[in-house]
């Protein structure tokens, strides 16, 4: 087992969270794990995904490494506002029973079933000269592959509609009892409109089905603008929601994390509180670009870059944690540090009221 590094700024900034509070969500901690961190013969990094497994406790972690290090994974780990402790991998198998060969799935985030405390996991495919169709993937807890949930048809990627090359599938959720997965695109689909602009925001879609498939609604998330001008350059901006978590207590309620990079500004993630009851169901309108409806309802939680953190990393995981004696619920963040040494496997800890 292997401790992390600690963040110094972060560390006596959670002796303080006071001075750095909104309304809605304090800060607790940081913890950063080593570049290239090895566990078992893996490589630890690249995590994307993140939730509590109710019945140890521990946190499941997905890494996004399409086999091209080592198999595809999950991590099992601790965290607290004390440290983070990795205490386990294991290897995702594909239907045939063996580990999945490079680059045949790009796997994003990953869900503790209620029911029957499996794995479920989104990959978000490939639109490229190959075409992978994204997916919602389940496994067994010792990674043996049990099934896969049927998507709605519009998330199939086409030549001409579709989700667009790497704004697929990453954010899942499941309610308290299991019973319903909502899973969100990340970015506009090619017949939903543009990208976002610093003139202005764009639409996803957000998907409410039952665990087998059944789909029960879809709605439109706004995305926001893009928060700076982007430099010119090989790379353009991307923005979208790489992780969502549903409200137990409050049916049709849920937290988003919406992460942004421009290039020559970097990152801005917020957390936002959003509400699809009252939304209009969009899951038989082919193109939202000319169409009329009332979008999800959005609010504002936290802008990370109000806490005490030294950088701003590329946060995509988001997990219920225990909650506090306060009343407050604990939530975890993980940031995916694409296994380059410039950026970094991070936990960030916040309560929220």
């Amino acid at each position: 087992m292997i401790r992390s590094l600690f963040v110094a700024a972060a560390l006596v900034a959670a002796q303080a969270t006071t001075a750095h509070a909104t309304p809605d969500v304090r800060f607790l901690a940081a913890h950063v794990l080593p570049h290239k961190l090895q566990y078992a013969g893996t490589t630890v990094g690249g995590l994307s995904g993140i939730d509590r497994d109710p019945r140890t406790g521990e946190y499941v972690m997905i890494s996004d490494d399409r086999s091209n290090i080592n198999p595809v994974r999950v991590y099992t780990a601790t965290v607290d506002t004390e440290g983070v402790e990795i205490t386990g991998v294991r290897t995702l198998k594909n239907p045939e029973g063996v580990p999945y060969p490079p680059n045949a799935v790009d796997p994003e985030d990953v869900r503790v079933d209620p029911v029957t405390g499996q794995y479920w996991w989104s990959q978000e495919g490939n639109r490229g000269s190959t075409t992978i169709q994204p997916s919602i993937e389940r496994s067994d807890r010792d990674g043996t592959h049990a099934g896969r949930l049927p998507l709605p048809a519009n998330y199939a990627i086409t030549d001409n509609a579709g989700p667009r090359g790497n704004r697929v599938l990453e954010a899942i959720a499941f309610d308290r009892t299991g019973t319903r997965l909502t899973s969100v695109v990340e970015g506009p689909m090619l017949q939903d409109g543009e990208e976002s602009t610093v003139d202005h925001g764009s639409v996803a879609r957000l998907t409410v089905q039952t665990r087998t498939g059944e789909v029960l609604a879809q709605h439109v998330y706004p995305l926001e603008p893009l928060f700076a001008t982007p430099e010119p350059g090989a790379w353009g901006p991307d923005t979208g929601v790489p992780g969502i978590l549903a409200d137990p207590q409050r049916p049709g309620r849920y937290l988003t994390i919406e992460r942004s990079w421009v290039p020559g500004a970097d990152y801005k993630v917020r957390l936002f509180e959003i509400n699809v009851n009252g939304a209009t169901d969009v899951s038989t309108v082919a193109s939202l670009a000319q169409a009329e409806y009332k979008p999800v309802h959005k609010r504002l939680l936290a802008d990370l870059s109000d806490f005490p953190l030294p950088v701003i990393d590329n946060v995509e995981g988001l997990a219920w944690g225990p909650r506090l004696r306060t009343g407050e619920r604990t939530v975890v963040l993980v940031s995916d540090d694409n296994f380059a040494a410039e950026e970094f496997t991070r936990f960030i800890l916040l309560a929220v009221r």
